[in-house]
């Protein structure tokens, strides 16, 4: 269809499986709550998605679908971070936000993986409104997909990673279809945060997604794949409580909430920074042949494509400040420096390292920055390195208004979609976010999109990163290199005789962040 903004009529438009009615809201056609998948419960749970049941006339799209299965937040957590819960099986859904509702515009498409520990999160969440991109000239996609045992739990009598296949199949729907809605299937610019960017990694690396993805933005997640055991451990502490066999049939005659409860006491230790059991992307020898960081770094991936990677500066801040972890990580000194070591694998020179460099900051700040580089600027530099010219990095440095957060976890999200404004927003941000950071780096998301350039230097032997929101943003060539030279991939892990020592820190650092949380 030709779109035309003077009729009053709802945008209407064609999928493989019917055809859509959306809305028309402040100029920009919305499609919310479209099915690329059958409902994954009865015969599909736990299994891979199948194709949705074609449907006859017209299917209204202007709510948002039903959301994946997943437990609340935590008190603690719920103050910064909402999580819209919407009922209903049909959770295998996606929404557009598009200018141009047909074919013939061929617009730059942008497909999003929200984040939220693979457990938690859901395109419905406010900040996630895509009504900015649009207006900028972006056909915008986002999705839902299952979440923690639902999508990532590892059982002998079914494929791994049904969560991620979710997200493969709603990506093939877009190469098919997001013509049908002005955009361009050559342009194809697939982003995430958090465990959206991992996920976003391991497709970029998966056999079956290759031709589908022109580029990716990775915000504050790198390509990686979780340790089976670790994984698998969450599934039997779960089947454990609920004195089940850990397998997919048995999980699956389990009441949707005392699996969700179950799954939420189970996961209560797992954290970025203490590390532990968790859900995540497992190396299943199909779609995750093998861990998708060394896929990219070799170069048998994704050639062509071009990476924008980013972080914030206080990431950890985050995954800390909510309860007062930072006041009580600080209080357990050399037992959280022990437990970070163990985490990251390094030896006592790597906290020395970080001392002097950061001589007024406390073991919490240590642990965090030093945990961060571990599990994010390191890799992304990393891959930034093996694919010199078409890798782009930033650094988003604006503190929060909030007390005691900084440049957290999550809060460049309302700048990156120019959302600001919403509720959801301010509860991380605080009032008073600066309206030209989120014109700098929603701007820079648009143009890459759009061209491949997010408007400075891309990566070579000077190691530019820009850096938003600390004054005008600026390049910095080789940010953060001297902390990077102290993890020399030569140095062997920590002595034999240490590793009990430090197991026992670990433990320990655990059960009290645990004692925390449940205060």
């Amino acid at each position: 269809m030709t779109a035309d903004r003077t009729e009053p009529k709802d945008p209407v438009a064609d999928t493989p499986y019917g055809a859509v009615r959306g809305r028309w809201e402040r100029g920009v056609a919305v499609f919310r709550g479209i099915p690329y998948a059958a409902p994954p419960f009865g015969a599909h749970r736990f299994r891979p998605p199948v194709p949705p049941e074609p449907w006859d006339g017209v299917r209204d799209a202007g709510a948002f679908g039903p959301t994946a299965p997943k437990p609340p937040y935590s008190e603690a957590f719920a103050q910064y971070l909402s999580d819209p819960v919407i009922p209903g099986d049909d959770c295998l859904n996606l929404n557009v936000w598009t200018p141009e509702p047909g074919p013939g515009a061929r617009l730059p498409v942008l497909v999003w993986l929200h984040g939220g520990a693979l457990t938690r999160g859901s395109s419905a969440v406010p900040v996630y409104d895509g009504h900015a991109f649009a207006r900028d000239g972006v056909v915008f996609v986002s999705m839902n997909y299952r979440l923690g045992v639902e999508g990532y739990g590892l059982f002998p009598d079914t494929p791994p990673n049904p969560g991620l296949r979710d997200q493969l199949a709603a990506l093939r729907w877009v190469h098919d279809t997001v013509a049908a809605f002005g955009g361009d299937p050559a342009r194809i610019t697939l982003c995430g945060q958090s465990a959206g960017a991992i996920s976003a990694g391991a497709l970029l690396a998966a056999p079956q997604a290759q031709g589908l993805i022109r580029r990716a933005v990775l915000q504050s997640g790198p390509p990686e794949a979780s340790e089976r055991d670790k994984v698998r451990r969450m599934v039997r502490r779960m089947a454990s409580r609920l004195r089940i066999p850990a397998t997919a049939q048995a999980f699956a005659e389990v009441d949707r909430e005392l699996l969700l409860r179950t799954q939420a006491e189970v996961g209560r230790l797992s954290s970025p920074v203490l590390g532990g059991p968790a859900f995540g992307i497992v190396v299943d020898g199909d779609l995750v042949p093998r861990d998708p960081l060394q896929a990219l770094l070799d170069g048998e991936a994704a050639r062509g494509v071009d990476l924008l990677m980013g972080w914030t500066r206080d990431e950890y801040r985050l995954w800390l400040v909510p309860g007062g972890l930072v006041d009580h990580i600080d209080r357990l000194g050399p037992v959280a420096l022990a437990g970070a070591m163990a985490r990251c694998h390094v030896g006592h020179e790597v906290p020395r390292g970080y001392r002097a460099l950061q001589p007024g900051a406390g073991p919490a700040e240590i642990v965090g920055q030093m945990v961060t580089d571990h599990l994010l600027r390191r890799p992304l530099h990393r891959l930034a390195a093996a694919r010199p010219g078409s890798s782009y990095l930033y650094e988003f440095a604006w503190p929060s208004n909030r007390p005691g957060l900084g440049a957290c976890h999550a809060l460049e999200l309302g700048f990156v979609f120019d959302t600001g404004e919403v509720s959801d927003a301010v509860r991380l941000a605080g009032e008073g976010a600066p309206q030209d950071l989120a014109d700098a780096i929603h701007g820079a998301w648009v143009r890459f999109a759009a061209t491949g350039d997010p408007g400075w230097q891309p990566w070579d032997d000077t190691h530019p990163v820009r850096v938003l929101g600390d004054g005008e943003p600026h390049t910095v060539p080789g940010l953060r290199d001297e902390e990077f030279a102290l993890w020399n991939p030569g140095v062997p892990p920590p002595h034999p005789e240490r590793t009990a020592e430090l197991a026992l820190a670990v433990r320990r650092l655990r059960r009290s962040v645990a004692a925390v949380r449940r205060h």
